[in-house]
């Protein structure tokens, strides 16, 4: 088989890739830990032999002759390359992104709960002005034009829906409100911080 591959033959050539491919990945998988790299050194390996192969003296030797390719190949891709770091996706998205604590989750839960509900508590006009603006990220043309009313009648519909939205969010919050006498705590207010008696 190695003398037919030697003259040419790309099926013989095919049948010693088939034959020896085991043994030269777990020589890779010794080298490399990287399961991707070592199928990679595979590939650079059998390019190898394939280009060397009219070199080989002794067709006998082949199993040996590609071995000790492989440990060249493994040697030069290790001193070419630097180690490939690899991470879990979840430690490269939590990367730089400000740790938070279950208390500053949990306030933020609230005031989104507490948004949806004075937005749900609009007329349904300034209910959809707002939602097609924030929510939906349409401009101010986009909404005129579906709307068909004019660009300056969509900018008094979202100014005077922000409005009844602040009121209503402030009617509706029991962070303005102040507390009993036996709390411990101020609540925040939207102009001063929480405050906590030791």
């Amino acid at each position: 088989m190695v003398r037919l591959a030697q003259a040419g033959d790309r099926a013989a050539f095919g049948v010693l890739i088939e034959r020896f491919q085991d043994s030269v990945l777990a020589i890779a998988r010794r080298r490399h830990r990287d399961a991707e790299e070592a199928r990679e050194l595979v590939q650079e390996v059998f390019l190898h032999a394939m280009r060397k192969l009219p070199q080989l003296r002794e067709p006998a030797c082949f199993g040996a002759w590609l071995h000790k390719i492989t440990v060249r190949v493994s040697i030069n891709r290790a001193t070419r390359r630097p180690p490939l770091l690899v991470a879990e996706p979840e430690t490269l998205e939590s990367r730089g992104k400000p740790t938070r604590t279950p208390l500053e989750e949990m306030v933020d839960r609230e005031r989104r709960d507490l948004v949806r509900s004075a937005i749900e508590s609009l007329r349904p006009m300034d209910r959809n002005a707002l939602e097609a603006f924030y929510l939906k990220g349409k401009s101010l043309a986009e909404i005129a034009s579906d709307w068909s009313v004019p660009l300056g009648t969509i900018k008094r519909r979202l100014h005077v829906a922000r409005g009844r939205l602040e009121s209503s969010l402030r009617k509706g919050s029991t962070w303005a409100e102040e507390p009993s006498s036996d709390s411990a705590c101020t609540l925040p207010t939207t102009a001063s911080p929480a405050k906590c008696r030791s």
